[in-house]
Formats: C-alpha cells, sequence, structure tokens
C-alpha cells in the first residue's frame, strides 16, 4: 500500500521549525539571522527598509531646527543640548552610511532633512568671509588658565597677532607681570580689576568694575571690567567678562549661576552710555545656549566662523564670546598658544 503524504506538506524530512531538516522562516540557517535586521546589508531597494534610520534622522532635524523647544527641565537639558548643536552633523554622516549599506531609499531621502536644517543653522559660519575693511578692529580674546605655565610665551603668541584689543581672564598675581611685559610694546595701555583685564592699542579711560556676581557670590568675586577706548573711528566701550563655570553632572547641567550672570552682564550692557560696544570674555556658554539670551539679544554675534576654543587639547565648544552693538563681528577664528586650557580667540569687529 503506497505511503500518503500529509495534507499539511511537512513530509519528505522539511522540518516545522522544531525537527529536523531545515526551518521554516530561518533562511536555510544563514549567519545574518542572528544580525539586527536593520543591521544586515540587504538586497534590492525596498521603501520599506530603514524605518528607524529616518525616524533618527527626523529626530535630528526636529533637534536642530527646534532646539529652543526642548524643556530645560530636568536639568537644564534645553541648554546641554544648544551647548553641542553643531555636534548634531556628524551623526548625520553615520545615519548616510547605514542607509547606503542597507540600500533603503527611505531613510536616504529622509536624511535631506537633518542636513538642510544643519546647513539652515550653521552653513552661513562656513561662507568665505569679506576682506577687512578700514573701520574694523582686530580683537582677541583668551582666557589664560590661573596655572599657565608660560604666561610670557602665551602673550608673546597674542601679540603676534597685531591686535588693537586684547581681554584676557583668570589673570592672578603671580602671572600679571609677564602678561603686561609682553604686550606693553604693542599694546601699551591696560586696566586691570579683580581676574580679568583688557590691554589696547588705543588710550583707555573711564575704567570701573561691573558687579556681575550672583548673589549667592561674595564681594572678593570680580570677573568683569568696562572701559572707553579712543579708537580712531570714535570711542568704543569695552566690556570683558568671565561668568561662572558650569558642569555637566549625573542631574544635568549646572549653569543657573552662569545664567543669573549673564542677566546682570545684559543689564550692564544696556544701560552702557556709549553707543558702540564690544563685550569679550569667557562667557561658559554658546551663542545658541538660551542661558545666553540677553545678551544675544542685544549684541551682534559672530557671522563667519567657528572658533572651537575648549578644551585646548580637543576643542568641542567655543565658550570665548566676541559679541558687539553698532558694530558687526564679521568674522572669528582661533589662535594657537603654548600653554593654558583655552585657546584664543581672534576676530574683526567692524564698526557701524
Amino acid at each position: 500500500m503506497a505511503e500518503r503524504t500529509p495534507p499539511d506538506g511537512t513530509g519528505s524530512g522539511i522540518g516545522t521549525g522544531t525537527g529536523g531538516g531545515v526551518a521554516r522562516g530561518t533562511g536555510g540557517g544563514s549567519a545574518d539571522g542572528a544580525r539586527p535586521r536593520w543591521w544586515r546589508p540587504a538586497g534590492p531597494l525596498s521603501w520599506r527598509r530603514g524605518r528607524v534610520l529616518a525616524a533618527l534622522a527626523v529626530l535630528i532635524a526636529a533637534l536642530l531646527l527646534l532646539h529652543r523647544q526642548v524643556p530645560q527641565t530636568p536639568g537644564r537639558i534645553g541648554s546641554l543640548l544648544e551647548s553641542f548643536l553643531p555636534w548634531l552633523g556628524p551623526p548625520v554622516l553615520l545615519l548616510l552610511a547605514l542607509a547606503l549599506l542597507r540600500r533603503a531609499p527611505l531613510a536616504l531621502a529622509a536624511l535631506v532633512l537633518p542636513a538642510v536644517a544643519w546647513a539652515w543653522v550653521f552653513g552661513e559660519l562656513l561662507l568665505p568671509g569679506t576682506a577687512p575693511g578700514p573701520r574694523e578692529l582686530v580683537v582677541v580674546q583668551l582666557n589664560v588658565s590661573d596655572d599657565n605655565a608660560d604666561p610670557e610665551g602665551t602673550a608673546r603668541a597674542l601679540a603676534a597677532a597685531d591686535p588693537d584689543l586684547v581681554a584676557l581672564e583668570e589673570l592672578v598675581p603671580g602671572s600679571r607681570a609677564a602678561y603686561e611685559r609682553a604686550l606693553a610694546p604693542r599694546l601699551p595701555y591696560h586696566v586691570v580689576h579683580g581676574t580679568v583685564g583688557l590691554w589696547s592699542r588705543y588710550p583707555l579711560s573711564g575704567d570701573r568694575q561691573t558687579d556681575i556676581r550672583p548673589e549667592s557670590f561674595g564681594d572678593d568675586w570680580n570677573r568683569g571690567l568696562r572701559a572707553v577706548a579712543a579708537t580712531p573711528r570714535g570711542e568704543v566701550a569695552v566690556h570683558v567678562a568671565h561668568l561662572p563655570s558650569v558642569r555637566v553632572t549625573p542631574r544635568g547641567l549646572a549653569s543657573a549661576r552662569r545664567d543669573e550672570s549673564a542677566a546682570r552682564l545684559a543689564r550692564e550692557v544696556a544701560a552702557e552710555p556709549v553707543r558702540r560696544v564690544i563685550l569679550l570674555g569667557d562667557l561658559n556658554g554658546t551663542v545658541q545656549d538660551r542661558g545666553l539670551a540677553p545678551l544675544t539679544a542685544l549684541l551682534n554675534v559672530p557671522e563667519r566662523g567657528f572658533a572651537l576654543s575648549f578644551p585646548r587639547a580637543f576643542p568641542l565648544v567655543r565658550i570665548d564670546q566676541v559679541m558687539a552693538r553698532a558694530a558687526t563681528v564679521p568674522r572669528i577664528g582661533t589662535l594657537r598658544v603654548p600653554s593654558g586650557d583655552h585657546l584664543p580667540v581672534l576676530a574683526r569687529v567692524a564698526l557701524d
């Protein structure tokens, strides 16, 4: 009597996933079965593939364009995002490589969004600047570090850039004389209040300490000054400031005191009677960080250049800032110095 084939087609050695032979849906025992589906190199193009990559691309675009909508709580997460906002660009390149590997047209199409968003927010900084004009000042800003191992070498590197104004922070009594000696031949005028100083090619007047202390800080905390430089293009009020440090902790970004000090500094700038103003300082924040919004609402920020200044060994952010009122900052860049934990930033300031 002939053997009958079972109606469900499970004969002839083909198992249902539990017996010997080839199990259904396992791809014939291919090693690819051990990889996540989104990672495996794909065959023909498919619009159903790459949905996770597409979602990540849309998320990055949203963060770039809507970063102001990210809440500050918990942990001032909005300011933390804005501090490193340019670094949302490199992940786009990683997603592009994965989308090509997966042959996922959906992901490739979605990646246009973060690419355009990044270019919209930061692309202008990469454009070539205009030629220097006759109404421009060259200014340098540097936190020299209170434990700088080579203050004279640092000062010589700054003087070699032939600036009109140099602002320094974290000046300590033991090194102040070294900066004065090295900068005096090119910048004969200077004022120092507390741990901040200003050196100038042009005469300075009306210098005073500015009180930008958070309420919880004592009277010995003195990190702000104001002076008027008599430039050939007219008087310019120069404010130099070193705002409180911020820290990234397990609870988020500790920046409340920095934000309070920024608001006090903004009130000083708003009350400045001289029309033209230049602000130089270690503000411990980027111009995208909403903690500095009281200042960026009053002053123009650099139009070209990233000038990442901190940390010196591998710069990730620009927390050393040059801003101006009744003037623009056409370009900003960095200089090299032999010591310290910041890079100096050098900017051109075009007076109106």
